[in-house]
């Protein structure tokens, strides 16, 4: 039948444990930090124009340990038998750490960790099948269009950061549950803090000949990945709407995960 139309800020699950997607509008955005802005990194410029010409849709929430272990049982996928995690004050690649045991007490509505780029694609691609629609990661550029929101402060909430904002610098000793902050103005929730989230992108030292028009960049370093958004041990600066950092495609680390864009057209 004709694909049915979806209108901003409408929110929808395409089964009922599927994760609950946001239609963000189309529009276009400054992408990258002004050179004056505090706590930038080079690699955050040059700043450039990113127009997305259609809307589509992101996961309200970032994918949580309930939804990947119904992926991970159908798909037979372990999860790896080692993650890095944040114990004791050291960074270390743990054996018998992973998804199902990340070093700190989840439950099925926090955010899976310990899961590295090709298990993000993998979720995507069996949802995709599962329902016959068009999941997948965003896009570097769709990912800051939907954090900022609109906005170009520092955080999507504005130029300073304190506790009741996100989930950030061990105030919570791990995750959170997805939704424990308020959305930024799109209804998304924890594009800041809670855990970092891959997205599509190989990685580049910069932004000189990025594409302009919210495509995925698929050339590059492509053995690293971007992650986006900061986390739950991360220091502020890492929760600002530019930053950003490449990580290897098969590494897993109990800060990383990620969510779920959906392409709205036939």
């Amino acid at each position: 039948g004709p694909a049915r139309s979806y209108r901003a800020g409408q929110t929808f699950r395409d089964c009922a444990d599927c994760p609950e997607m946001v239609v963000v509008p189309a529009g276009s955005f400054t992408m990258g930090s002004p050179p004056g802005e505090p706590g930038r990194w080079k690699d955050e410029g040059p700043q450039h124009r990113v127009t997305i010409a259609r809307p589509f849709a992101v996961g309200k929430y970032e994918v949580t340990r309930a939804e990947f272990a119904r992926f991970a049982a159908a798909a037979g996928r372990g999860g790896g038998g080692s993650c890095w995690t944040w114990e004791g004050k050291k960074w270390k690649e743990r054996s018998g750490r992973g998804w199902r045991n990340p070093g700190f007490s989840q439950t099925g509505r926090h955010p899976v960790v310990c899961v590295n780029w090709n298990d993000a694609k993998a979720y995507a691609a069996w949802l995709s099948r599962r329902t016959g629609k068009r999941y997948r990661l965003l896009s570097e550029a769709e990912w800051e269009y939907a954090a900022r929101a609109g906005t170009r402060t520092r955080y999507h909430w504005g130029g300073g950061i304190s506790s009741s904002d996100a989930n950030y610098d061990e105030h919570n000793g791990g995750t959170v549950p997805v939704g424990s902050y308020r959305p930024n103005r799109f209804g998304l929730h924890d594009m800041s803090g809670n855990v970092s989230e891959w997205v599509e992108d190989c990685w580049h030292e910069s932004y000189r000949g990025a594409p302009t028009d919210g495509r995925a960049w698929r050339s590059g370093d492509c053995s690293r990945r971007v992650l986006r958004g900061g986390a739950w041990n991360i220091v502020p600066r890492v929760l600002r709407s530019a930053f950003r950092v490449g990580d290897g495609a098969g590494s897993r680390n109990d800060i990383n995960g990620f969510r779920v864009a959906r392409t709205l057209t036939p």
